[in-house]
């Protein structure tokens, strides 16, 4: 592409992912901000950090009925986010072809999640080789133009460079965005996840990070991963912090109905 060309392209593309920013940022970092205090649950919580339903439902047997009052013995509460890296998140993204929207959303929720102190957030993407592109994920347009849609697709051979990449696994969360089909080895891709998993990674599945309905894609695959407990399913950039939220705070993924 000419220098004069791929600088018009490169200001379309910019506007087009300031809007994004502006519409996805706010609300993925106030949910996620949630979900990180959520998971660092304290016993000797300051009064503001008190989490009351659970402290009451915990100290029920402490009801003194004279005062019509409970004493609580156990206070339990939220820790604050800190500055220190709480969760750690890989995104690994499906280049080929089929995958555009995808790719787009994601560059834009990677860049999202880096500028969040808690979250050290890696992005890869893959068709049948591997590119890291964390070092660009302060610029989303700089990861989009560093992706080249289309060719073949190695799933395992992504996960293999994510897996080598985690140092705390019971605090990382492993997000692939890819339709499944496979054209690397398929029963040492299940492998991978399903140690990932037994390692205690956060593993998620997304067939689509789109505003379209359910993608097209390899169902043989997605039922094998369902199996290990990694299920397939399209997500809306509305969903997915609601799905980010949901695995780090290691709860059932709020999957959307298909029916």
């Amino acid at each position: 592409m000419p220098d004069t060309t791929k600088e018009t392209a490169r200001a379309v593309v910019r506007k087009v992912v300031e809007d994004l920013e502006k519409r996805l940022a706010t609300r993925t970092r106030a949910t996620l901000t949630g979900a990180l205090d959520r998971s660092a649950r304290i016993t000797r919580p300051r009064h503001h950090d008190i989490d009351w339903n659970r402290t009451i439902a915990a100290n029920l047997k402490h009801y003194l009925p004279e005062y019509r009052t409970i004493v609580p013995e156990r206070l339990i509460g939220y820790g604050r986010a800190s500055q220190s890296v709480k969760k750690e998140v890989v995104l690994c993204i499906d280049q080929s072809g089929s995958m555009a929207a995808s790719v787009v959303y994601a560059s834009v929720f990677g860049a999202v999640l880096a500028s969040m102190r808690s979250i050290a957030t890696r992005l890869v993407v893959f068709d049948t080789a591997v590119v890291d592109l964390t070092d660009q994920l302060d610029d989303p347009v700089d990861v989009l133009f560093g992706t080249q849609l289309g060719g073949g697709t190695d799933i395992n051979r992504a996960l293999a460079y994510c897996q080598s990449q985690i140092t705390r696994p019971a605090d990382t969360v492993v997000v692939l965005i890819s339709d499944l089909y496979e054209g690397g080895i398929r029963d040492e891709m299940l492998k991978r996840v399903a140690a990932m998993k037994a390692s205690g990674v956060q593993f998620v599945t997304l067939l689509a990070l789109s505003d379209e309905g359910a993608p097209a894609y390899d169902r043989e695959h997605a039922a094998a991963l369902a199996a290990l407990g990694a299920p397939a399913f399209a997500c809306t950039p509305d969903l997915f912090p609601e799905v980010m939220a949901a695995a780090i705070e290691k709860r059932p993924l709020p999957i959307p109905d298909t029916a």
